[in-house]
């Protein structure tokens, strides 16, 4: 693997993650359970949708192969994805989209965190531009965790329950590729390993406050994304989002 592959392998997987998760958080527009949360979900889904698009124009470029970031968007199929399966799990209730955006928003902070100082000009540049707005993601879903987790039994055990349902899909954040081991030679990717001790003293510390439990999984997590290998929730994401683009692949805008 060349470093140009390395590093468009691995601006599809960013991509691919803000692209997968704005798509999800977008299904919450109209139907949130007050105003506030309503415009909150849907603000966060734009600022990942403008971060997709900003990764997989890059990623176009990258490959040399005339891709636009809609041709990277809307003409690949399932296996083709590098999303985590995480971003693509379903939104189920409030508690299990809040849960799943508070463990991702953990690990993606801390991800921009080491980019700023990447010698990649792109993800540098793409960081500092990108922590404010994942910044203010990660204070809102921590903010939800912890009122929800200590609020009501009723809220507190859905909040239980998305957390039993999800932590299995967080140890997959941190697998490394050949990609990664390339690139952060070149010194342009942090070391995944370093970025989950980050992230795990934060999940620690918010979920005690909240009065949540880390499930005992046994050493099983789920894992596949990085071989495009999915959930069953992915082809049902893509069959909607892509659905106009193929049907009409020559309109315009």
């Amino acid at each position: 693997m060349t470093k140009e592959e390395a590093l468009y392998e691995y601006l599809i997987r960013l991509g691919d993650n803000a692209l997968i998760l704005g798509q999800r958080l977008g299904e919450w527009c109209g139907h949130a359970h007050q105003l506030e949360s309503d415009i909150a979900m849907t603000n966060v889904s734009l600022d990942l949708i403008g971060q997709a698009r900003m990764l997989l124009t890059e990623a176009g470029v990258v490959e040399g192969k005339g891709r636009t970031e809609d041709d990277l968007a809307f003409h690949r199929n399932e296996f083709d994805f590098r999303n985590n399966l995480l971003v693509e799990m379903a939104n189920g209730d409030f508690a299990q989209t809040i849960t799943r955006q508070f463990f991702f928003d953990g690990f993606y902070y801390h991800l921009l965190q080491a980019l700023k100082t990447s010698k990649s000009e792109f993800l540098q540049a793409f960081a500092l531009k990108s922590i404010k707005e994942v910044t203010y993601h990660r204070e809102l879903s921590a903010d939800f965790v912890v009122r929800l987790g200590d609020g009501t039994e009723v809220s507190h055990d859905k909040m239980q329950n998305a957390v039993d349902l999800l932590w299995e899909y967080t140890g997959e954040l941190f697998e490394m590729t050949e990609a990664d081991e390339i690139l952060m030679a070149e010194g342009m990717v942090p070391d995944l390993n370093e970025i989950k001790a980050l992230w795990e003293k934060d999940m620690i510390a918010a979920l005690e406050k909240a009065t949540l439990s880390i499930p005992d999984t046994k050493g099983y997590m789920a894992s596949g994304s990085r071989k495009g290998n999915h959930t069953e929730y992915l082809g049902y994401i893509l069959a909607e989002m892509q659905y106009y683009p193929r049907m009409m692949p020559d309109a315009k805008w």
